[in-house]
């Protein structure tokens, strides 16, 4: 816990981009959670007693699923697919765009503590924005209307906001501040074109899209599949507390 206390000190400014970039979220979450809750005519706490005790439940195991990577032929090492938004999602559809977004938060709060920050905060950064450019555009559509046609859209619809946002982030944001932090945007350029022969070593854009776009891409429907496949079975088991 001290290293990342003093990893946090060394980077205040990604520490403070990171702080704002939950501020916003969270503001837009809470928004649509109203707006949600008005057209259905329905009142009820952003957070519950239920609704923390499934959010602490989702984020363990959303954590450990970040946790265990996989890598893929087509993106150099320091991408890797994870299933961490699996979820998260199930439990936004549950209860809500507000939910999605702590789930977020505490996933990336969760996987510090247990194995900190091989990053200084960007990598958990691009996560964070990453996967709440796929949960809440998801969460906006399903919870206007509840219906199995609307959570297929709301699906895709969050996975290509994320596969959109995931590509522009990496290009303007996340990548140069990667390569300020740990090695020289030629080097990056340089292991995208060892595994991907659409990538060309003087250009970015071509990176992201060869790279970036088909893993968040992958993600995305991976993550939509399963959940559409699941959360019928799962809904009432998560919305009446029962275990059993």
């Amino acid at each position: 816990m001290s290293k990342l206390v003093e990893t946090a000190a060394a980077n205040t400014a990604t520490v403070l981009e990171f702080l704002a970039v939950i501020a916003g979220v969270f503001v837009a979450g809470i928004l649509l959670e109203k707006a949600a809750q008005k057209k259905q005519g329905v009142k009820e706490k952003v957070f519950t007693t239920r609704k923390m005790a499934v959010i602490g439940m989702f984020s363990a195991l959303s954590a450990v699923l970040m946790i265990l990577e996989i890598p893929l032929w087509f993106v150099p090492g320091f991408y890797k697919l994870d299933f961490s938004e699996l979820p998260i999602l199930i439990g936004t559809f549950a209860f809500g765009p507000m939910a999605g977004v702590m789930m977020e938060l505490v996933k990336i709060l969760l996987k510090l503590c247990i194995k900190g920050t091989g990053t200084a905060f960007v990598g958990e950064l691009a996560n964070f924005t990453v996967g709440c450019s796929f949960i809440l555009p998801a969460s906006a559509v399903y919870a206007f209307r509840k219906t199995k046609k609307n959570a297929i859209l709301a699906c895709v619809i969050g996975t290509l906001v994320m596969t959109i946002f995931g590509t522009i982030f990496n290009a303007v944001y996340l990548l140069p501040v990667f390569a300020r932090m740990f090695m020289p945007m030629e080097k990056i350029l340089a292991m995208g074109v060892a595994c991907n022969p659409f990538v060309r070593e003087d250009s970015l854009t071509s990176f992201v899209i060869a790279c970036v776009a088909p893993l968040n891409l992958i993600k995305g429907s991976l993550v939509s599949v399963i959940t559409l496949w699941v959360y019928k079975p799962l809904s009432p088991i998560i919305k009446s507390g029962h275990t059993k």
